[in-house]
């Protein structure tokens, strides 16, 4: 784990913040794509993808706030806060955007991100809650909610979700979380005599090893 809390070599934050470990999931198991932009990756699906895709894209576009912004981002059509309302970026790659909701076909099935429900725990009751009063099944997994087919998926409860939450509310959300994930500083007596001792732990531990070998005796 680096100073900025983000694990070497995966794209989610500390293991305590729960909203962006989603991240390392989306790039561990996605069918990523090479496409650069949403409509060429559109044309790279078959046509039953196609028209599924498309379908939860227009739902994604008709209820999203005017701060977000769509592209393609980690291989999949995003959503996201543009760098023009919150500069800062992602913490871990602050080039990248603020994710907020991602769209992907992948090898069995298609997927839909929605990271503000695994980042916030009230938004993420409510929305089981609501999708159960649909009954519908709800196929989620700790990283995305998984469809085969169009009709597997609560669109309503799905158009709700995204209008609850606004850009700047969700920047908020993601800096609550940050906050709440990253430890205080140490004072720097106290990180001296951490190491101080952890030095004399190990110093210790080596003398019992000599004394238990047999050229220790």
């Amino acid at each position: 784990m680096d100073e900025k809390g983000c694990y070497r070599g995966q794209l989610g934050p500390t293991a305590t913040d729960l909203s962006f470990r989603i991240l390392s999931k989306i790039q561990e198991t996605s069918m990523q794509s090479k496409a650069t932009t949403v409509e060429e990756y559109l044309s790279n699906l078959p046509d039953d993808r196609r028209a599924a895709v498309q379908a939860v894209r227009s739902l994604i576009l008709a209820n999203l706030d005017a701060d977000f912004e769509e592209g393609m981002q980690y291989g999949m059509i995003g959503y996201y806060v543009p760098h023009r309302i919150f500069p800062a970026g992602y913490h871990c790659n602050p080039a990248e955007p603020l994710p907020f909701a991602g769209l992907a076909s992948q090898k069995n099935h298609m997927s839909l991100y929605l990271m503000c429900h695994y980042m916030v725990e009230q938004e993420g009751r409510w929305f089981r809650e609501a999708w159960q009063q649909t009954g519908k099944k709800l196929d989620m997994g700790k990283s995305c909610i998984r469809f085969k087919t169009l009709d597997d998926l609560a669109l309503e409860v799905i158009a709700e979700a995204i209008r609850r939450v606004p850009a700047k509310a969700h920047v908020d959300f993601y800096l609550a979380a940050r906050n709440a994930s990253t430890p205080a500083p140490r004072p720097a007596r106290e990180k001296s005599a951490a190491k101080k001792a952890s030095k004399a732990a190990a110093v210790k531990k080596t003398a019992a090893k000599k004394a238990r070998s047999p050229k220790g005796r």
